[in-house]
């Protein structure tokens, strides 16, 4: 696709029916997509519906699951309970991400949304918030990677290989990036399967060996139930970041009006079973009273089941792969949304440069932003600052998916009445309600500090956006 400007592209007409399927966009055959300079490259490869899917999956299942059975066996299996709340508003919010998608196949997600609802400076809001997310998130993710690889390979004993180590997870997702979207989607899906072998293994072998005994107390915290479930919560919450890949890479997904909506759904439904199964399991077979006090939940229940100690090297194995098929989603992410911004005239134009499908601008940034995070953090020898930027990623997340749950009850109340089904609008409400109250959870679980630090972000984002508009209007003066 070859940008000649900044001016304000029209969204595409949606169909009389959403549910009805558009074709592929206009201008890119089913195969390929253009590159930067209009030509189909080979390298550029549209997703179908299972790339799409592994995508959604991939970015939401991290590593973090490799530890959240330990991080919530404090509270008992009330937090069971909190899994099945969060997932009803995850599958919510992954439902009106389908439905926006349907209005409107355009890469970008809840940027795209933002500014067809609400203009501009609401577009920018969600488009800024969203990259911050993604490369902070990327730093986070490495660094959090490197303690797997120690484990295979010893890194991490000098803070100088545990930095270089960590810089070389960020750049092979980088360089798959730069490859183009048909190496992107490979990744994805390989590193997908790859990394739900052992997770199943675990989550559904863990059932032929579940011991109710070993489950321990149903509140083990000493709070109230509905505390219980809050406290546990705000752990949990952070797991299902990552519902919103689909749409954000829309663009680049074949038939995007139908099989957004089916990814995020399905993808978004298939991990938190994996997360539910998975937790269950490892309660049942790893002893309450040794859990709390675990490091490596999943090397605990595969040693419980079938004896040894090779589990640790095995899930170490699968978390590396895990994480690094995180970073090749994310690493794609964190350019889309600049990129349909830069379209716009929001973000710089360059931003707006694709190669082989990729906007290769955005994700040279990205990682120079997310490895300069990740060497500051090993030179400054104090994690402290960078736990609070990841804290802080939590708190930007939910911007731009607040602005989406507002931009579909924006269009379910203003839509024309004679032209509304009202089973079906009373159905959308519900789901977009519940999906805002979720947003809105999420935001409060990062806590007071985050949300404090990341309104500094989003504020520093108003200054690049009075730049950028004074910019525009010199340029049509």
């Amino acid at each position: 696709m070859h940008v000649t400007g900044t001016a304000p592209q029209p969204a595409p007409a949606p169909s009389a029916d959403p549910t009805v399927p558009a074709g592929d966009l206009p201008g890119s055959s089913p195969a390929a997509v253009t590159d930067a300079h209009g030509a189909a490259g080979k390298h550029a490869r549209r997703f179908g519906l299972p790339v799409a899917t592994a995508l959604v999956m991939g970015n939401i299942i991290g590593g973090g699951i490799f530890l959240l059975p330990a991080s919530i066996a404090p509270y008992g299996t009330v937090s069971l309970v909190a899994f099945g709340v969060l997932t009803v508003g995850a599958i919510a919010l992954a439902l009106v991400f389908g439905r926006l998608a349907a209005r409107d196949p355009r890469t970008g997600g809840p940027y795209v949304y933002a500014r067809e609802a609400f203009g501009d400076f609401a577009g920018f809001l969600a488009a800024w918030a969203y990259w911050i997310t993604t490369w902070v998130s990327n730093a986070a993710l490495a660094v959090a990677a490197v303690g797997y690889l120690d484990v295979l390979v010893p890194v991490g004993g000098h803070k100088w290989s545990a930095c270089l180590a960590a810089l070389l997870l960020q750049w092979l997702p980088a360089l798959a990036n730069f490859a183009g979207t048909r190496y992107v989607g490979a990744v994805q899906l390989v590193s997908t399967v790859l990394k739900f072998v052992p997770l199943l293994l675990v989550a559904v072998g863990g059932l032929f060996f579940f011991d109710p005994s070993r489950l321990g107390p149903f509140n083990a915290g000493g709070h109230g139930a509905i505390g219980a479930v809050s406290a546990s919560a705000a752990l949990l919450l952070f797991s299902y970041l990552g519902v919103e890949s689909a749409a954000v890479s829309a663009g680049e997904v074949k038939d995007a009006r139908r099989n957004v909506g089916r990814a995020t759904v399905i993808g978004t439904a298939g991990a938190a079973l994996v997360y539910l199964l998975g937790t269950l399991s490892v309660f049942g077979t790893v002893a309450h009273s040794r859990l709390v006090a675990s490091t490596a939940p999943f090397s605990d229940a595969v040693n419980a089941m079938f004896g040894g100690s090779w589990g640790g090297t095995a899930v170490a194995l699968a978390a590396l792969v895990s994480m690094t098929g995180c970073l090749n989603g994310w690493t794609l992410l964190s350019a889309q949304t600049p990129y349909a911004a830069a379209k716009d005239g929001l973000f710089p134009a360059a931003f707006a440069r694709r190669r082989r499908g990729v906007p290769t601008v955005g994700v040279g940034v990205t990682v120079v932003l997310s490895s300069l995070l990740t060497a500051y953090n090993y030179l400054s020898g104090s994690a402290k600052v960078f736990d609070v930027l990841v804290l802080v990623t939590t708190f930007t997340a939910t911007v731009p998916y607040l602005l989406a749950a507002a931009a579909q009850l924006f269009h379910l109340i203003s839509g024309r009445g004679e032209r509304v089904d009202r089973a079906r609008l009373v159905r959308d409400s519900v789901i977009t309600a519940v999906a805002a109250a979720f947003s809105v959870w999420l935001m409060a679980g990062a806590g007071y500090a985050a949300v404090y630090q990341g309104a500094l972000f989003l504020f520093a984002g108003i200054l690049v956006h009075a730049v950028m508009a004074a910019l525009r209007q010199r340029r049509a003066a």
